[in-house]
């Protein structure tokens, strides 16, 4: 899945990337949704060893325009996966007190403490996205935001916390099907808002915004992945993928027990 990786320094346009791309996989999407539930059970696995050695912590950023998937990801990612050690934090307009304080106040009380695991579902991006789209701060606050950001995660970093960021990209038409069928279905319409469409409205300004996110953010300590995901099991096969091969790559261990348990007789 390195292939979705964005390299620290490069110049990413977002219409040379495919959101219906599955890349190297010559499997369907059958095949993918198999190899999928495996993974969910070698996460779960993971999770709970993280959990128990508690010495790691681990971040996930999630990050789409309207309809991308971010909650979807959630639920079929993190199915099964113990909900005591994963805790998945939303980030909606800031509250009065929020305001008050720098923008990353509120973010930082929300990362990952050991053996825990946190999804941002939306994140401190907002910050240099939404803001940035409909001029709530002028470009000089916002533009000096991309470097403070990159140095805060390199403190999460530097303390131990293990960064993944995924933007879920689909594109115009996709998110028009998915915007319909959410009209369509009595079961979805609480999800349509009528402000959906004035943001589809922007999105050009929105690919802009995130083309100069992913470009001045993406770092060797807190690397973003471009994920295809108009294809809803490539792009739970993505993320499931790099989360697993990320946390195989910590080496973790179950600790000893803090007694001696040799001689225990249960009778």
């Amino acid at each position: 899945m390195k292939q979705f990786i964005v390299k620290p320094k490069t110049k990413v346009k977002l219409s040379e990337w495919d959101p219906n791309d599955t890349g190297d996989f010559k499997g369907g999407k059958k095949e993918g949704l198999a190899q999928v539930e495996k993974l969910n059970g070698r996460l779960e696995t993971l999770q709970e060893l993280l959990f128990a050695e508690h010495r790691h912590k681990v971040l996930i950023v999630l990050q789409a325009m309207d309809t991308g998937g971010k909650d979807g990801t959630i639920r079929r990612v993190f199915d099964g996966v113990n909900p005591a050690g994963v805790r998945v934090v939303s980030f909606k307009a800031p509250t009065a007190e929020e305001l008050d304080h720098d923008f990353l106040w509120r973010v930082h009380k929300g990362v990952p403490g050991r053996g825990e695991m946190v999804i941002f579902n939306r994140s401190h991006y907002e910050d240099v996205l939404v803001v940035r789209v409909h001029n709530l701060v002028p470009p000089e606050v916002w533009s000096k935001r991309y470097d403070q950001i990159n140095e805060f995660e390199r403190m999460l970093a530097e303390n131990g916390t293990t960064i993944l960021k995924f933007f879920l990209h689909i594109d115009l038409d996709e998110q028009k099907e998915r915007l319909q069928a959410r009209l369509d279905d009595p079961t979805k319409r609480w999800k349509f808002r009528l402000g959906d469409l004035s943001e589809r409205q922007r999105w050009s300004e929105y690919m802009q915004a995130y083309e100069d996110m992913l470009n001045k953010t993406s770092t060797e300590y807190a690397p973003w992945y471009i994920v295809p995901a108009s294809r809803k099991w490539f792009r739970d096969l993505v993320i499931s993928s790099v989360l697993v091969d990320t946390l195989e790559g910590l080496e973790m261990k179950y600790p000893e027990p803090e007694e001696n348990l040799d001689r225990v007789v249960i009778e």
